[in-house]
C-alpha cells in the first residue's frame, strides 16, 4: 500500500543524465555526489532518482550551499563510467513546486 504526500522542492538541485546513455546504480550516484559535486552527507536531507527521466533531486539543507553548487559547476558536471566513456550531467535549480509522491510501506515511518 502506497500513500501520497507532498514534498516541497526548496533548497534543490536537479542533475539530468542523457537518456541515451547507460543507466548509472544508486551507489553510482550517491559515490559521484560526493566526488563530482563535492557534497558532503551531512550537507544532504534528501535524494530522490526519477529513473524514467533520468534524473536526480538533491536536497540540501540550505540554499547558501546550493548556490555554491551551481556557481561551481557552471551547470555542467562530468560523469565517467566503468567502461571511461565521459558525458555531460546538467545541473539546475529544482523547480520551486510542490509535488505529490508515493511513500510505499508507510506504516515504517511514524505518522507526524
Amino acid at each position: 500500500m502506497c500513500r501520497k504526500w507532498m514534498a516541497e522542492r526548496h533548497n534543490t538541485i536537479v542533475c539530468s543524465f542523457d537518456p541515451a546513455n547507460p543507466r548509472i546504480t544508486a551507489w553510482d550516484i550517491d559515490e559521484w555526489i560526493y566526488v563530482s559535486l563535492k557534497i558532503q552527507d551531512y550537507d544532504v536531507q534528501m535524494i530522490q532518482i526519477d529513473r524514467v527521466r533520468r534524473q536526480v533531486f538533491i536536497k540540501l539543507i540550505d540554499n547558501e550551499k546550493v548556490m555554491a553548487i551551481l556557481r561551481e559547476t557552471a551547470g555542467q558536471v562530468e560523469y565517467k563510467y566503468l567502461t571511461g566513456e565521459v558525458f555531460q550531467v546538467t545541473v539546475a535549480l529544482a523547480c520551486m513546486c510542490t509535488k505529490p509522491v508515493r511513500i510505499a510501506n508507510h506504516r515504517k515511518f511514524p505518522m507526524v
